[in-house]
């Protein structure tokens, strides 16, 4: 009996033995599939990264594109709203208008402005104060259902007291309210009465045309409400003013319309009485050569002006230079007699980030002193550059800072492309 308790207590244990022993087995196979299920999951999760990483970095440079792209519809859009927006109430019939009929409509737009400039004078005797009077013209605008007065930023620059004569002869304070020096523009706000103010329709200026009429109506000399008659002669100039810095004007219309000191700030009109343009300057001593400040560029710029009191999206690039022409081509013996050669590139600018190289020798040409060496501009994201004045006014009508270009350039007589990021106007 007592053996017979000792083989079942040893088939017991054996049996115990068995069951712990699979018991085992079971664990060890748990552990490796745990394990083969974790590296298996950290395998994927290592390749889900990786992808991962690769399609961000791909997202990342699409939406840079992007973001350039949108900045320029941005731009375009925010200045189809504001075409929108003025010319809303116009009743348009698509006859132009006799000249008696669009003085008639316009007359009572333009204003006079005025203001007060003081000045020290240093003399023998020590400094002296003068005071002297400036004296423009401005017209009445519309927008958002408020009344603006737009003038020249050289009419109302440093100036005081400045006050704005109605049709009537009425004369109200003014205070400018937004002002660009880089496209002379001022935006004016005047206390006066909503019945004195008759806003004129500005128009695009894009579809301008050489040969077009251009209509003045101004000041000139303080002789109020004359109006004289011309041809738009040329489109894309540049100006150079004093209160630009050394940037020049961009884009500019010139006119063979006759204006005068006092024209300044004034309305430059199409066959149908819209506003094309801002008569700005003229050349001294010349005869039938004025320029005019684009609407478009009014048209950009008004949202900015009257909003937050300037406007900081003129493109900026950083370099200084002259037309191309076939002697400088000569000389050098460059292959291409057009472009825009640059002479100088400033530190620190996109210019010079990009790798673009200015002049590094004078030469007489012609009896002028040039300096060359600099890379030669020819295209800008393939559009043709003939000379400074297509440069700078293709920036302006097309680009935003912060925008990617391609610039086309000559060095060395090989073409090559440069990418260049635009930078704001210090």
């Amino acid at each position: 009996m007592i053996h017979e308790q000792n083989l079942n207590y040893q088939f017991l244990s054996f049996k115990n033995m068995e069951k712990n022993e699979n018991s085992h087995v079971k664990l060890y196979l748990a552990i490796a599939l745990l394990t083969l299920l974790t590296l298996s999951s950290l395998g994927l999760t290592i390749l889900f990264y990786f992808n991962f990483s690769q399609n961000v970095n791909q997202l990342s440079s699409e939406n840079s594109q992007l973001k350039n792209e949108l900045i320029l519809v941005n731009s375009k859009v925010a200045s189809l709203e504001s075409t929108i927006e003025t010319l809303s109430s116009l009743n348009f019939s698509g006859t132009s208008l006799s000249l008696s009929k669009i003085y008639q409509q316009a007359k009572n737009s333009v204003v006079i402005v005025q203001g007060t400039l003081v000045q020290k004078v240093y003399t023998f005797f020590g400094p002296v104060v003068q005071y002297s009077t400036v004296l423009g013209s401005g017209f009445v605008i519309n927008y958002s259902g408020s009344f603006y007065v737009v003038t020249n930023f050289h009419v109302v620059d440093s100036a005081y007291n400045i006050s704005v004569t109605f049709w009537d002869g009425d004369a109200y304070p003014a205070s400018v309210i937004g002002s660009d020096p880089y496209s002379d523009l001022a935006v004016l706000e005047v206390n006066a009465s909503r019945n004195k103010f008759y806003p004129l329709n500005i128009a695009s200026s894009s579809a301008l045309k050489v040969g077009d009429l251009a209509i003045a109506i101004g000041n000139p000399f303080g002789l109020s409400g004359s109006m004289t008659v011309g041809i738009v002669s040329q489109l894309g100039r540049t100006l150079s003013e004093s209160s630009t810095g050394g940037y020049l004007i961009a884009d500019v219309i010139q006119i063979s319309t006759p204006i005068n000191p006092g024209n300044s700030g004034g309305p430059l009109l199409n066959t149908f009485g819209q506003v094309i343009g801002i008569t700005t300057a003229i050349v001294s001593g010349s005869q039938g050569v004025g320029f005019a400040v684009p609407s478009d560029t009014l048209l950009r710029e008004l949202p900015d002006l009257i909003k937050t009191g300037h406007y900081n999206k003129h493109p900026w690039v950083g370099v200084a230079g002259i037309d191309m022409d076939y002697d400088i081509a000569r000389y050098i013996g460059c292959n291409y007699t057009y472009g825009f050669l640059i002479v100088s590139v400033v530190k620190g600018s996109p210019a010079e980030k990009a790798g673009l190289i200015g002049g590094n020798k004078t030469v007489t040409i012609s009896g002028t002193q040039i300096t060359v060496g600099g890379d030669l501009i020819i295209a800008i994201n393939g559009h043709r550059i003939r000379n400074v004045d297509e440069f700078v006014s293709y920036l302006e009508r097309n680009t935003q800072p912060g925008q990617e270009i391609t610039l086309t350039i000559v060095r060395d007589n090989k073409v090559m492309n440069v990418n260049l990021t635009l930078g704001s106007r210090p």
